[in-house]
């Protein structure tokens, strides 16, 4: 499959909001499920049931969920090609989650809970995962590279922060649409930081959250602290991707477009790629961040979770 980005969408901008925001609603057999996890806290994860079928394990980006569009597009082309479905919400994006911590770009033990959970009920497992939970997946495979479950069969990211420490330098860049993203996303973390705080008197300060404008000073003060890393700085290195790539032992899929407005060009890992054969890594000049529209103004297509459901489908 090849890309054409739509001429109607002229910049990187324009290509990442369009498709975050115009987007019907798409009706699925969709049924919720809530999973207690081992330290007390839970996982609420979106089902698609097929008996006997290769199921997919579907993860968001940052402060996203299981009804963003681009999972819900993910699901609808999975059902198409004969795949079950499972879309999980990291903890607090379902509503608040039992315990002090959240999710974090890094926390790869929920997924590899939810893997050895279903592939006790599924043939065969595949992985997706956009932005933040395509960092999650990338990681997963590299840490664990031989020892991945053998029902684990393939995996696909799209869009993925593989330098941490570059791409939140990126939303935290000059400028009216950086200052946009990261209003976004801050304006989210923010609050259910000031919540979680209120909640577990001690863990959070309260107030350095509060005062976060810059994705550096809320990881420095919420993320890094509570989930036990020195700083940002910590965090982000520990967390990154991009050293993992070289130990991924299933075949993946990279998606990955160079003028991304978060993921800088050069932190796209190509000499790893290429060096790994289980990798086939796909870029493009245009595509924006999980975005990758198509097509024309009334009929626009969703290229990246075509490819996505194609490349999974056939390695189940």
């Amino acid at each position: 499959m090849t890309f054409r980005p739509a001429r109607w969408l002229p910049n990187r901008h324009l290509m990442t909001i369009w498709a975050n925001l115009a987007r019907l609603p798409i009706r699925l057999p969709v049924e919720r499920e809530r999973w207690d996890l081992p330290d007390g806290d839970f996982l609420d994860v979106d089902r698609i049931r097929r008996p006997d079928a290769p199921l997919m394990i579907v993860l968001h980006g940052l402060e996203s969920s299981s009804r963003a569009g681009y999972v819900r597009g993910l699901l609808a082309e999975g059902v198409r090609r004969g795949l079950a479905a499972a879309a999980i919400n990291f903890r607090g994006c379902s509503g608040p989650n039992r315990a002090a911590r959240f999710y974090h770009s890094g926390e790869t033990g929920d997924l590899a809970f939810a893997v050895e959970r279903l592939a006790r009920e599924a043939p065969a497992l595949v992985l997706a995962g956009f932005s933040l939970g395509g960092n999650v997946v990338v990681k997963y495979l590299g840490e664990r590279g031989d020892d991945v479950p053998r029902a684990v069969r393939a995996a696909a990211v799209v869009s993925v922060p593989f330098d941490l420490q570059r791409y939140n330098a990126a939303l935290d860049g000059p400028g009216l649409p950086a200052w946009i993203y990261r209003e976004r996303f801050l304006r989210q973390l923010r609050r259910k930081a000031i919540a979680k705080a209120a909640r577990f008197p001690g863990r959070i300060d309260a107030d350095r959250a509060r005062l976060a404008r810059t994705m550096f000073a809320f990881d420095d003060a919420v993320t890094a602290p509570l989930h036990g890393f020195r700083d940002a700085h910590d965090y982000w290195a520990q967390s990154s991707s991009g050293p993992y790539v070289a130990r991924v032992r299933r075949p993946l899929l990279i998606l990955a477009a160079e003028d991304d407005p978060f993921v800088p060009a050069e932190t796209i890992p190509v000499e790893a790629a290429r060096a790994n054969p289980q990798v086939t890594l796909e870029t493009f000049a245009e595509g924006g961040h999980v975005a990758f529209v198509g097509g024309a103004p009334w009929a626009p297509s969703r290229w990246a979770e075509r490819r996505v459901a194609e490349f999974l489908a056939a390695s189940a």
